[in-house]
């Protein structure tokens, strides 16, 4: 299950030979050093380079934080700088560097791994769905953009265009892709003739421009970003309904079974749904170190806005030509910010096994002046044992670098287990095994760790997503009055309302708790630059039968409420 789509595990009897096993859980303690070990003394990476006049993502935190000068950790404390924090720990555990073009990052093949666990887990599940992968061009002409009127409207601040070619200007400005709709739909037209040629499901995994004018932040907020886009099109509305929500459950399942990070499903109000669409439906995500929400993966449902202004019509059994109903739903690199946010901690990274480029580490114990030989070849055996077992593992045989700094670099990178090898565990036939997620450490015995290792994996997977599930639904708090609202929020919460579903009051909302969180705070919050306002991050389906009658509008704006909405900060 940790591997790619063709290895499986065999879990069986794993839960009851893990409880035979004697645990020593010394929680974060000293890490076991050989004699002598003396502290790493190593050579520094070099600080990332960014682009002139952009910005680091940190810039709130208090005046007063100790910051670590050296660059083996991550050099902040998460809770005393979280935006400096972050951008140290994507940085240095080579998840990003920084490009000449301010909101542009190259992706290092730490972060890439992560993104390809996602793909060959969606695009396996989309295909038992009928849905097939194509490529559509960069470029889209500017007649095409803006043919939907209120679709362009959404887009249009982020609007990329290519005027020139060379020294000469273009006869016609092209754009850069922000989103496909309008690159693909010109072709459904062309394709879709019959009631036969549906429904029509389509996929691509791709990048897209959007020249974001806010403060960029790696994986959040870039001026391009990859994703795959989903574009399908049905000759009956509860046809695409049903997959609205199935591809949903999908994204659910990509935060949670993953990356294990725990959402809320939803539907955005009419003021936050996709631009010239019908409804829009999400997973969000919550940020408990600043208690902000966070939009995840949305899924919409288009309607048959676009299928009037590219005449996508099908004849229909009866014989009448007929609109279709079409669906987009995207998912894009974000997902690999939200989870560094939730998990990483001080020490940096921390990864579920799910997804981790290396699931295990091995660390050989050598000392000065001994044959070592026996320990290099226990460490090789037992490489060899969990590779055969489907495990990602790696043999960390570096000699320029004692086993303290090793510790370091594969903790700051987020690696769920670790394994010693030194020569008593030799004499012993066992391992040392330290995990990432909780600190706990063990000695195993080296028969039937291949099995043991397994069960780990998966023990840390799970743990992860309650702990996170656990911070979350403690900050997740219901509030019926306005009188509360701003402060529940100054609480690093998300907050369930009675709300009246009305776009003037939404706006109303955002401006008071604005106005208020300036008169709290004194200036807005600082970090990733953002506000004190609050929006409606989604109407939740779990909260849909949960009664609200006789209740008002939490707001105070005199209107019935008639819907529970989480409301919360956001990014």
């Amino acid at each position: 299950m940790f591997l790619h789509a063709s290895v499986s595990f065999n879990m069986s009897g794993v839960e009851e030979q893990i409880k035979d096993l004697k645990v020593e859980d010394k929680g974060k303690g000293k890490e076991r050093k050989p004699q002598g070990e003396k502290k790493p003394q190593a050579d520094k990476p070099k600080a990332e380079k960014k682009p002139q006049g952009e910005k680091k993502a940190a810039a709130g935190g208090s005046d007063k934080v100790k910051k670590d000068t050296s660059l083996l950790g991550v050099g902040v404390e998460k809770s005393a700088d979280f935006s400096e924090w972050y951008t140290n720990v994507i940085t240095r555990s080579e998840m990003i560097s920084y490009y000449d073009i301010s909101g542009c990052y190259i992706l290092r093949p730490w972060s890439y791994a992560i993104w390809e666990f996602i793909q060959q887990f969606f695009d396996a599940e989309i295909k038992k769905l009928g849905v097939q992968n194509a490529y559509f061009p960069l470029f889209v002409s500017e007649a095409a953009l803006t043919k939907e009127k209120d679709h362009i409207e959404g887009f249009a601040p982020e609007v990329a265009w290519v005027t020139k070619s060379g020294q000469s200007d273009l006869a016609e400005p092209v754009a850069v892709r922000p989103t496909s709709e309008t690159i693909m739909y010109p072709s459904y037209a062309q394709w879709i003739r019959s009631h036969r040629d549906l429904p029509l499901k389509l996929n691509q995994w791709s990048n897209v421009v959007r020249w974001e004018f806010k403060h960029p932040v790696p994986f959040l907020r870039t001026r391009e970003f990859l994703w795959q886009e989903g574009h399908t099109v049905f000759a009956h509305k509860e046809e695409a309904d049903k997959e609205v929500l199935d591809i949903l459950e999908l994204y659910k399942r990509v935060y949670e079974e993953l990356l294990a990070v725990p959402v809320v499903k939803g539907t955005k109000s009419e003021k936050e749904k996709f631009a010239g669409g019908d409804y829009t439906t999400t997973i969000e995500a919550f940020i408990p170190e600043n208690g902000r929400g966070i939009q995840a993966a949305t899924s919409h449902h288009l309607g048959q806005n676009f299928a009037k202004m590219f005449h996508i019509e099908y004849e229909s059994e009866a014989g009448p030509r007929q609109l279709a109903y079409q669906n987009s739903w995207g998912l894009t690199t974000r997902t690999i910010g939200v989870m560094v946010m939730v998990h990483g901690d001080d020490n940096g990274l921390m990864l579920p096994p799910r997804v981790a480029p290396i699931q295990v580490v091995i660390v050989p114990i050598y000392f000065a002046g001994k044959d070592n030989a026996p320990v290099e070849n226990a460490c090789k055996e037992v490489l060899e044992l969990l590779k055969n077992a489907g495990v990602r593992v790696q043999f960390d045989s570096r000699d320029n670098y004692n086993p303290g700094y090793k510790y370091n670099h594969w903790e700051l990178r987020g690696v769920p287990i670790r394994l010693d090898i030194g020569p008593k565990d030799v004499e012993k036939k066992s391992v040392f095994v330290a995990r990432r997620d909780s600190g706990a450490k063990q000695s195993l015995p080296v028969e039937g760790l291949a099995g043991a290792i397994q069960g780990l994996l998966v023990d840390i997977q799970a743990a992860m997503l309650a702990k996170a599930r656990g911070v979350r639904d403690e900050h997740l708090v219901e509030v019926r009055t306005w009188d509360k609202f701003v402060s529940t929020l100054d609480g690093k919460n998300i907050v369930l309302t009675p709300w009246c579903d009305r776009t003037v009051c939404e706006d109303d909302i955002k401006k008071r708790s604005g106005e208020e969180s300036l008169k709290l705070k004194g200036e807005e919050e600082k970090g990733f630059r953002l506000t004190g306002s609050a929006k409606t991050l989604c109407i939740p389906h779990e909260h849909s039968q949960k009664p609200l009658e006789g209740l008002q509008c939490f707001a105070g704006c005199g209107h019935e409420a008639k819907k529970w909405t989480l409301f919360g900060r956001s990014y």
